[in-house]
């Protein structure tokens, strides 16, 4: 394994991490009587298995169902110095509440502390606000850990860039849980701010949020030869200086292993990289144009000042995925989560829409006929049974 220092946290993190959002048994929050045999030994191998590898940054968050339950219980089987454990509590408008949901956290994974808290899910100006006030949640945070029960404090978000900034900007922040990834590029300057700040950066979902990498289409298989699109992935985003770690969602132990391929060509990313880089951006520009893949941003307005809340950034930037490197069943998915995802993915899908409105909408955009076109067609195309959040399935 490699490691890097995790920011101002001076933790040595290896870049790959262990998240627990896929290997727990339920998304929702059962009692043990509840919890199979079977279950219970896939995630104490799971967990067994990174450490052998030596991923020993353990991460999941109180909302992950029954995964703070029953990893609680398969890490007593290891020394607690030796990992360095994360867990992630939503801000809430009562200070109290949270409080009260950071206890229930420590007593399901039956530990006096934990080395990294994110406030999780600062994702829209309400809820930094809910953080970052006097008396807000982190604040609470910082008592908890002035008592020793926290190390260290970040957030994770999903928010728009300007809200990610802002947080940084607080400095109140040791680290970030955070998307960037090849085919989403868009925290960028997160990124750079957070290196300013001296903060770890934590990769959320590199693999499944990154593209669908564990079932990629043949075409973005042929692109990245000769790697598999998640080992292109993971170098791409362990090419960047800002980064420290990436999420492996590991569901079983064998989830790991794709992921060492990238270990080796670690020191060779800037003669590895290059080639397939060449190549996807040519796909792209072939299917897309240039001027279209330079421009295609521009003007676009958010989903909260949009006729019907219908998130265009996100339509128009599947589409891109879907005409350069068809990526169908990731965008599909990704669509058909509109409107059920809250403030983790806002905004709409595209539906029956009113073009005179929404003309009027993107009237800052140079492509604005193209763009009503876009939304037409996948709308046609995507559109389907709704998806939702894995938080709110079984």
């Amino acid at each position: 394994m490699r490691y890097r220092r995790f920011g101002r946290t001076e933790l040595a993190m290896p870049v790959f991490s262990c998240g627990g959002m896929r290997y727990q048994q339920s998304w929702k929050d059962v009692d043990w009587p509840e919890i199979s045999v079977e279950s219970q030994a896939n995630l104490e191998a799971t967990l067994a298995r990174s450490l052998e590898l030596g991923i020993n940054h353990i991460e999941t968050a109180r909302y992950y169902g029954s995964s703070e339950r029953q990893l609680g219980k398969a890490l007593a089987a290891h020394p607690r110095s030796e990992i360095i454990l994360q867990t992630k509590v939503p801000p809430s408008e009562d200070p109290a509440e949270f409080l009260e949901t950071f206890d229930r956290s420590m007593s399901l994974l039956q530990t006096d502390y934990v080395d990294l808290l994110s406030i999780h899910g600062v994702n829209n100006a309400e809820l930094l606000d809910w953080a970052l006030r006097k008396g807000g949640s982190l604040e609470v945070a910082e008592r908890l850990q002035a008592e020793g029960r926290v190390r260290h404090i970040g957030f994770s978000t999903h928010a728009p860039l300007p809200v990610i900034l802002e947080a940084i900007a607080s400095d109140r922040f040791s680290y970030i849980n955070l998307h960037w990834y090849y085919i989403f590029q868009t925290n960028q300057a997160a990124l750079e701010a957070a290196q300013k700040h001296d903060m770890g950066v934590f990769i959320i979902s590199p693999s499944d949020k990154g593209g669908h990498l564990y079932s990629p289409p043949q075409k973005l298989v042929d692109l990245c030869e000769p790697l598999h699109p998640m080992v292109f992935n993971d170098l791409f985003c362990l090419s960047q200086p800002q980064i420290h770690t990436l999420s492996i969602g590991a569901a079983r132990p064998s989830d790991f292993d794709r992921h060492l391929e990238t270990l080796p060509l670690l020191d060779q990313a800037d003669q590895v990289l290059p080639p397939i880089l060449e190549r996807l951006e040519a796909a792209a520009t072939a299917a897309l144009g240039q001027d279209w893949l330079d421009t295609w941003m521009v003007g676009l307005p958010t989903p909260d000042t949009t006729p019907g809340e219908i998130n265009i950034p996100t339509i128009v930037w599947l589409h891109n995925l879907v005409q350069a490197f068809d990526m169908v069943k990731y965008a599909k998915a990704r669509y058909n989560l509109l409107g059920n995802g809250g403030h983790w993915f806002p905004g709409q899908r595209a539906g029956q829409f009113d073009p005179v409105a929404l003309s009027a909408a993107l009237d800052q955009s140079p492509h604005r006929d193209r763009i009503l076109q876009i939304l037409k067609e996948m709308d046609a195309w995507l559109g389907g049974e709704s998806v939702v959040r894995l938080s709110q399935s079984s």
